[in-house]
């Protein structure tokens, strides 16, 4: 009996000891890759990479990634496709899973990603939709573990707009045994159910971004106006004016601490170009770490753990 399909759609898709072995995985295929020695395990394999929003490091890291590991990727957005043009997801889901070997979506709704998995034969990677963004989560803890050792019982502090990044920084501190500070203003807050959580044990809610940021390890912002909220983007100019991310909030943050974005960044907006530039940043080997991380990702849904 064939064992069922692993797919990834949330971060609490999996579990603390799946994410030990896809972090070293990472960081062994990552070695590799620095010292330009090949490793195809996904040879005569093929990716399709489906994309309602428009991205350039999803695209890349996971076109890249795949080529990589030697395999195909092909890329489809939805104005060249029939998903484009009223085909079901169900449908879609049935038809693409049997031509190729993995899917990575990325869309708006979750329920879009859920859907096509669930008539999936092939796994299938949350790019990013409207309420996770779990690859990206993994970059950045990836990031933080070469940076700074285990995450386990840190504390993170996010700044800014309770989106889909928030949501799934929630989910991580569930999993993985750390503490998440969000600080957005009114009306922006995390709505708990929405993040998917377990529960409120790792999560607290702060009025003030300068306590949010007290003691914390990782302090992590994103663009103020996610897409699909443009309409919105004047009265968030307003709203957030506060939550801008500068050297003084860095400064009541643990010595140690790192600055992460997921970009495209703001600088002035989000976060001023001295955080964003400075020591403490770590933005570009969090961008590279997509690849890495999820490299990783694609060869623990089609191949298993591999010992050695």
């Amino acid at each position: 009996m064939s064992s069922p399909i692993k797919h990834y759609l949330q971060f609490k898709d999996f579990t603390r000891e799946e994410y030990d072995y896809v972090f070293a995985r990472a960081k062994w295929i990552k070695d590799k890759f620095k010292r330009y020695e090949p490793y195809h395990p996904l040879f005569d394999r093929t990716l399709v990479m489906i994309f309602e929003k428009a991205s350039t490091r999803t695209r890349l890291s996971f076109e890249a990634g795949m080529h990589q590991l030697g395999g195909s990727a092909i890329y489809l957005n939805t104005r060249d496709s029939q998903l484009g043009r009223g085909e079901p997801v169900e449908d879609a889901g049935q038809v693409i899973s049997r031509m190729s070997d993995l899917v990575m979506i990325r869309t708006f709704e979750q329920d879009i990603v859920e859907r096509f998995a669930a008539n999936s034969r092939v796994p299938i990677i949350n790019g990013l939709t409207n309420e996770y963004h779990p690859c990206q989560i993994l970059a950045d803890i990836l990031t933080f573990i070469e940076h700074r050792g285990s995450i386990q019982g840190k504390t993170v502090a996010w700044i800014g707009d309770s989106n889909n990044m928030c949501n799934t920084w929630l989910q991580a501190a569930e999993v993985l045994d750390f503490n998440v500070h969000v600080s957005t203003p009114p009306g922006y807050e995390v709505e708990p159910e929405r993040a998917g959580l377990y529960g409120t044990d790792h999560f607290e809610q702060f009025a003030d971004p300068m306590e949010a940021c007290k003691g914390a390890d990782l302090v992590t912002t994103d663009v103020w106006t996610s897409m699909g909220f443009e309409a919105e983007n004047e009265a968030r100019m307003k709203a957030f004016a506060d939550w801008c991310v500068d050297a003084d909030m860095m400064s009541v943050a643990h010595k140690d601490a790192v600055f992460m974005h997921c970009l495209p960044a703001h600088r002035g907006e989000e976060v001023t170009a001295e955080v964003i530039d400075g020591p403490q940043s770590v933005v570009w080997d969090e961008a590279e770490n997509r690849l890495h991380a999820q490299k990783a990702l694609m060869e623990y849904l089609v191949l298993g753990r591999i010992d050695g």
